[in-house]
């Protein structure tokens, strides 16, 4: 399972619905940033890692990349041990708001791309 960064194919088909019927707008408008390429490192959306699907997730470097809505004000205990599952599996995780990502998309790809930057050196 190590090889395949914890893919869990159970979950393919609620990530496939996600990916096309439920992705909010800022998700959608950072996708189209990350899509380009310019990080340096190729990006999923929607991608099954254990029990969870994160929002973007760059396999070569396991970095994981959410964008919370107003959904995640409800549910912080949930978000804190979804977040530490998945960084006991070795995903290291960026969060952004959406608010964060339509109002101020250069400083969010900034953040990724120094990420990127650094977890491509270790």
């Amino acid at each position: 399972m190590e090889n395949n960064n914890h893919y869990n194919k159970n979950l393919r088909e609620y990530a496939w619905e996600l990916r096309n019927h439920s992705v909010s707008k800022a998700e959608k408008y950072l996708w189209k940033a990350l899509k380009q390429g310019k990080q340096g490192v190729k990006f999923k959306r929607q991608r099954p890692i254990s029990n969870f699907i994160v929002d973007f997730f760059a396999q070569e470097i396991r970095l994981v990349i959410e964008v919370d809505g107003n959904s995640h004000f409800n549910k912080p205990g949930y978000d804190a041990y979804r977040q530490n599952q998945l960084i006991q599996l070795g995903c290291p995780i960026l969060r952004f708001s959406e608010g964060e990502v339509m109002h101020n998309l250069d400083e969010v790809l900034t953040q990724i791309q120094h990420a990127v930057f650094v977890l491509k050196q270790k």
